[in-house]
């Protein structure tokens, strides 16, 4: 199929684009001597984790247990859950374990540590855990310097979990424009980890993993000493919150929604596209930015944004306010959107159209959704 065949709106992945953002982050992690831990959240797709995993152990996160399923079906072994595990998971974490996996849990509470060991002894298992680290006072996670509840958490996992490190995400880092601010964020994700680290060992416990992980912290990280594992995501693809930050540039964004021209608005210079927000998400992550790119950018401009979306209209215009030469733009125009978010816009697709050197659909990659 030529990419003008495509019927609109459709998920299109640049898979050139996407070898480039791999092989950068592949060899900044080289570089520091860390282990790349992929984060398969953002791409959800069997053929995208196969590509993002090559070269590496084949240690990989994920933020569902239903990707979790997925992935192991697909024979990836070792998985973290990087998300807070709740009691009423812990039987589906078991049937994987009992499969084969290798499923990492993660918690930062008393009880939580308490639910999992009761569970792990009752079943016979030992549940492998990390505890979650607040490098950044952004979410979830013990305090870095809380050696009391640190060592009160790996006390209540013996017998029926295993301690097996702790890990922290650097989410402050979106909020943290420019090379600068977001290497300092890297340096609480490392230095908040390592201290946490050399608590629980200095408590008996032992502690070999050390995992840390943003794509904004491990672009700009000066120095990951006492890291073992570095957690990514969205560098896959990138998209417009990453160029806002300056972790990438607008033209490495593999991601994109093929949209058609379907109406004009002379007098307001508006295009209406049939991508909406069901195809685009609502996500709006560069509102806060200095450069707000509205619902997505049309690929090859600077000023075409999306400013409004309903459910299957949106409405490009310059951002300016500057009028359009609607000639340029003749219905059954088809327009390239590139996302702020390209975790919340590849999720509203269930395939990824996957672009190769030119305009050919090259292959047709499923992706999944779904928590359970």
């Amino acid at each position: 199929m030529r990419l003008a065949d495509l019927e609109t709106p459709a998920l299109l992945l640049d898979a050139a684009k996407m070898r480039a953002n791999i092989a950068r982050m592949n060899a900044t992690m080289r570089r520091h001597g860390v282990t790349l831990r992929p984060h398969l959240k953002t791409a959800k797709s069997v053929e995208v984790a196969c590509a993002m995993v090559e070269g590496w152990p084949g240690g990989v996160t994920v933020s569902t247990l239903r990707e979790a399923d997925q992935f192991f079906a697909a024979g990836f072994r070792d998985i973290l859950y990087a998300v807070g595990i709740a009691p009423n998971k812990l039987a589906h974490v078991a049937e994987l374990t009992r499969r084969g996996a290798t499923l990492s849990l993660i918690l930062d509470s008393i009880a939580a540590a308490e639910a999992v060991a009761a569970f792990g002894r009752a079943e016979g298992l030992k549940l492998p855990v990390l505890i979650e680290i607040d490098s950044d006072r952004h979410r979830a996670g013990v305090a870095p310097d809380d050696a009391a509840l640190l060592a009160a958490i790996a006390g209540r996992l013996a017998d029926g979990a295993e301690l097996r490190g702790v890990m922290t995400h650097g989410g402050g880092s979106y909020d943290a424009p420019g090379e600068e601010r977001i290497a300092a964020h890297a340096e609480l994700e490392r230095s908040g980890t390592v201290r946490a680290a050399e608590a629980l060992r200095s408590a008996g416990f032992p502690c070999p993993v050390v995992s840390v992980g943003s794509t904004p912290t491990a672009t700009f990280a000066r120095d990951l000493s006492g890291v073992a594992e570095v957690r990514v995501g969205v560098y896959v693809f990138q998209d417009l919150v990453m160029a806002g930050l300056g972790v990438c540039a607008v033209d490495d964004i593999a991601i994109s929604v093929a949209a058609t021209v379907i109406g004009h608005q002379a007098e307001r210079g508006w295009l209406i596209t049939d991508a909406g927000w069901m195809a685009l998400s609502r996500d709006r992550g560069t509102q806060a930015q200095p450069v707000d790119q509205g619902y997505g950018l049309v690929s090859g401009t600077e000023d075409l944004i999306v400013i409004s979306a309903n459910q299957e209209h949106g409405i490009v215009a310059d951002r300016h306010g500057r009028p359009l030469d609607l000639a340029r733009f003749p219905i059954g125009t088809m327009l390239r959107i590139l996302p702020n978010h390209a975790c919340a816009t590849a999720a509203q697709h269930d395939r990824y159209h996957v672009l190769d050197g030119d305009d050919a659909i090259a292959a047709l990659w499923p992706r999944f959704g779904g928590w359970a």
